[in-house]
């Protein structure tokens, strides 16, 4: 586990508190990234087609804009090692625009850290982007992600 100081800070732009204390951002990958630190140490990235490389770990869940993930188990897994490495890494999820497929991840990574998930959604949009989870699939995707 890596030390406090490479955490979040919580006045970070995207950054949300999960309950036990992790933090996790999230992100639009069309919003151009702030110069300087801070930077990810790992992202996790939804996106239809192969992201970029970056200069941090990352993994890719192909996951198509207004859509569900291609491959749920691999989804899954990948969120719990996000969720896992957020407990001393800095830990980013993006998408294109940052609210519909990352505010899905968010609420899942909500779920996981002990959330129920019918409020994980709320949770995400009171505490990350009140308008992220934007299609009822993706609602009822958070709600399902909650029975395991």
């Amino acid at each position: 586990m890596r030390g406090v100081s490479e955490l979040w800070s919580e006045s970070d732009i995207g950054v949300l508190r999960l309950p036990s204390g992790r933090l996790v951002r999230g992100r639009g990958l069309r919003h151009p990234l702030a110069p300087g630190p801070p930077l990810p140490s790992y992202a996790l990235y939804l996106l239809g087609r192969q992201p970029p490389d970056v200069p941090w770990d990352f993994d890719w869940v192909r996951w198509p804009d207004f859509r569900l993930p291609a491959d749920r188990t691999a989804a899954r897994d990948l969120l719990t090692g996000a969720w896992e490495r957020a407990a001393g890494e800095r830990v980013e999820v993006a998408c294109g625009g940052g609210r519909g497929r990352t505010g899905t991840a968010l609420a899942c990574l909500a779920v996981l850290d002990g959330v129920p998930a019918r409020e994980a959604v709320a949770y995400v949009r009171r505490h990350y982007d009140r308008h992220a989870v934007e299609t009822p699939w993706q609602r009822r995707y958070v709600r399902r992600f909650g029975e395991g």
